[in-house]
């Protein structure tokens, strides 16, 4: 069975994590999740239900825990996806500063060369984030910005987030249908 880790930081979108957690279960995949202290937080402002229910069925991993099997790179995954990730996340990824979990699973994935999205979760952008998403980028992650698209004229919050999360799923490489794919201009 394929695996997955997904991350979740501290930053405001806790539902991107919790709505990517969830398709990837729906979808049969193993996912492992490694939830900030931070995260949890943020989760009792956003989340209607638990953090918890929005997590079933994934093995949950608190920050503290890097004797877990994904802080090695002998644990095969097939990718990691930080959603959302914040500013302090991604400067620890940028920088290499494995000092809880979340940072060194994505930090394997990275040494591993296997697929690590970070979905960033910050408006404005200072200079300090651009450059953290370069240098990020530049050791082998992809950054997304947490953008959703309008094409498919989303109606509803669910359809934003749904957009989002179905572009993490096509970079981590699963195929998926959450959101309408763009086919062209249509006349009439």
């Amino acid at each position: 069975m394929d695996r997955y880790v997904v991350g979740i930081s501290g930053a405001s979108g806790v539902v991107y994590g919790a709505r990517l957690v969830q398709a990837l279960t729906s979808m049969g995949y193993e996912v492992h999740a490694v939830v900030s202290d931070a995260a949890r937080l943020t989760a009792k402002y956003e989340l209607e239900g638990s953090l918890e229910d929005a997590l079933a069925g994934a093995r949950v991993y608190g920050e503290d825990q890097l004797d877990a099997p994904l802080s090695s790179g002998s644990f095969i995954t097939k990718g990691m996806a930080i959603a959302p990730c914040s500013m302090r996340t991604l400067a620890a990824v940028a920088h290499g500063i494995e000092d809880n979990l979340l940072i060194r699973a994505a930090m394997v994935h990275l040494k591993e060369r296997r697929r690590l999205v970070l979905l960033v979760r910050e408006t404005p952008l200072s200079t300090v984030h651009v450059e953290n998403m370069l240098r990020a980028s530049s050791a082998g992650a992809i950054v997304m910005p947490a953008s959703p698209g309008f094409y498919g004229r989303p109606r509803t919050v669910d359809d934003l987030v749904n957009s989002v999360v179905g572009r993490v799923l096509d970079l981590l490489g699963v195929e998926n249908s959450l959101a309408r794919r763009w086919t062209g201009p249509h006349e009439g």
